[in-house]
């Protein structure tokens, strides 16, 4: 097992060094330091002085691979890449463009993010397996048939109408909860209950339908066959059986989304006024802080790979296939 593990944090390694250097590539060579500065200062009427002295106060003045006025090591480490990259690799994020610490805004913000996330999660998990055992379980009946349609239609709906709905349905007709805001510690429960409550609603439909694809196909098989034929009632074949097997395509949509629950969501946090890592990523973009852009970017690769990863051990643990391999 622990053979296994270390095989795939070595697999995960260029995966995550290929992310940085087309990061790298994306941000200092097709977009220059000097496009940085003209971007911030404005195009129009910026001097050469003024780019320069931008430049020089954030770091983007050295060399981009080798500096050849350096001695000794610092040909290597006075660059842009070593400062700008490389040290990414042992999460020093360095400053924004607006001098704040990118590192201390993430460790602040993160417990924001997941604080809508995580019960997301966890609620929509259990809501979406449950809907879709029930269908599976009247399957072929008026309750599978309105239930498909009914997935159908709450997929069609952009993931707005749900935000705005339920902002102007819930926070200002029935005046439950409020619209937006955040605080923290126990006050933070009624600025929680509408973003999570809508997070799982617009969920609903598309997991719904993939989990009620997915029992489907189980359900099929021979093995649910020979268990109904020695006499098992069918609740019993469905949980004992159907969703045990069904554990490793459901494992990989779980896993994945995990990176999810730290990065945030982007409109979510935006619309609800969340101080999270999605709503940071977003003002970042609008005040063209390339800093805090690459910071995310390789936050997000990061993490996404851990999820590859613990993909990759959930399966020896429900998977007797993987573990003999």
């Amino acid at each position: 097992m622990i053979s296994y593990i270390i095989r795939r944090i070595f697999y995960a390694i260029p995966i995550l060094v290929g992310v940085n250097l087309i990061t790298f590539a994306l941000f200092f060579v097709v977009n220059t330091p000097d496009d940085m500065a003209r971007a911030q200062l404005g195009v129009k009427r910026v001097t050469p002085e003024a780019i320069g002295k931008w430049k020089e106060e954030r770091g983007y003045h050295k060399p981009l691979l080798y500096n050849a006025q350096a001695a000794g090591r610092g040909a290597v480490t006075e660059t842009i890449f070593f400062e700008k990259s490389v040290k990414l690799f042992v999460f020093d994020f360095g400053r924004s463009d607006q001098g704040r610490d990118i590192g201390y805004d993430i460790r602040t913000r993160m417990w924001a993010s997941l604080a809508i996330a995580l019960p997301v999660f966890l609620v929509g998990l259990l809501a979406y397996i449950t809907f879709a055992l029930l269908m599976a379980f009247f399957r072929a009946t008026y309750v599978d048939f309105w239930g498909v349609v009914a997935c159908v239609l709450m997929m069609s709906i952009s993931g707005l109408f749900y935000i705005i709905g339920g902002q102007y349905l819930v926070g200002k007709l029935l005046n439950v909860v409020p619209i937006s805001g955040y605080d923290e510690g126990a006050d933070a429960l009624k600025f929680l209950i509408l973003p999570v409550l809508i997070g799982v609603v617009s969920g609903i439909g598309a997991n719904t339908r993939w989990y009620r694809t997915i029992f489907l196909e189980e359900i099929s098989k021979d093995y649910v066959r020979t268990a109904r034929a020695k006499g098992l009632s069918e609740i019993r074949v469905l949980f004992r059986h159907v969703l045990q097997n069904a554990m490793i395509p459901v494992l990989t949509g779980v896993v994945v989304v995990i990176p999810l629950l730290f990065m945030g969501s982007l409109i979510a946090e935006a619309f609800f006024g969340i101080p999270g890592l999605g709503s940071y990523t977003i003002d970042a973009i609008n005040s063209q802080d390339f800093a805090v852009v690459r910071a995310m970017v390789f936050l997000g690769s990061v993490l996404y790979i851990i999820g590859l990863i613990l993909t990759d051990i959930s399966y020896t643990l429900v998977d007797p296939r993987v573990r003999f391999e």
